[in-house]
């Protein structure tokens, strides 16, 4: 059995123009915890908020659930340990190589965020369990695969790991990667830090990965 579990999540759209709607800032996000007992924890919330009549949807999505829904979850989060690592990657400053296809964006990113992000969490025999909401194609599963396993590599050889892909409903960890994403880019796109408050203490990386450039590609 890991001894770690990453979940991981984004925020942002893969779209690169400047028209209304689309995002700026395209986030990955993760969050590294020892145990998934915040898992328990939100299904025995979503039971109560049921029982009281709230608004749901199928799942705890930040980007569409009420305020007061989101005041719960955040309460519940905010109960267990975990660490927050987000990677904040601004699409205009993407050369074009890199913006090429999907999945090589991804890659890009994900290098870097689990190399300098996540790595340093994780013990040198550490047996981790990275799982991400289920990405498109299978190219983009690929391209995640092998830019976790080049970092782990690279990083230190002995580590083992696996990847899973999961739809976000399936896990409520998944949905704690999702509301950390959500208020990480909703700080960078709207300079609104009510959610990103809530969860500062937990962020052990927060990096822009392109801060340095100056070269806008649209």
């Amino acid at each position: 059995m890991p001894d770690k579990f990453v979940f991981a999540d984004e925020a942002g759209c893969f779209t690169f123009n400047r028209d209304q709607n689309v995002s700026r800032f395209f986030v990955l996000c993760t969050v590294v915890m020892n145990d998934c007992r915040v898992a328990t924890d939100l299904l025995e919330l979503r039971r109560r908020l049921a029982w009281d009549g709230a608004e749901l949807g199928e799942y705890f999505h930040a980007t569409t659930d009420k305020q007061d829904v989101r005041n719960a979850v955040f309460d519940v989060i905010r109960r267990h340990e975990f660490k927050v690592q987000a990677t904040i990657m601004e699409k205009s400053k993407a050369q074009p190589q890199v913006k090429e296809t999907k999945p090589t964006f991804y890659q890009y990113g994900y290098f870097y965020h689990f190399k300098f992000g996540v790595s340093r969490l994780l013990g040198p025999a550490s047996e981790t369990l990275v799982t991400t909401a289920s990405l498109g194609t299978r190219k983009e599963k690929v391209a995640f695969e092998g830019a976790v396993s080049d970092v782990m590599r690279q990083t230190n050889g002995s580590r083992q790991w696996k990847a899973d892909f999961m739809p976000c409903h399936s896990d409520p960890c998944l949905q704690v990667a999702d509301y950390c994403a959500w208020a990480i880019q909703r700080k960078w796109e709207r300079d609104d830090t009510r959610s990103y408050d809530l969860i500062s203490d937990r962020i052990s990386y927060e990096y822009d990965l392109w801060a340095r450039g100056t070269t806008h590609y649209y």
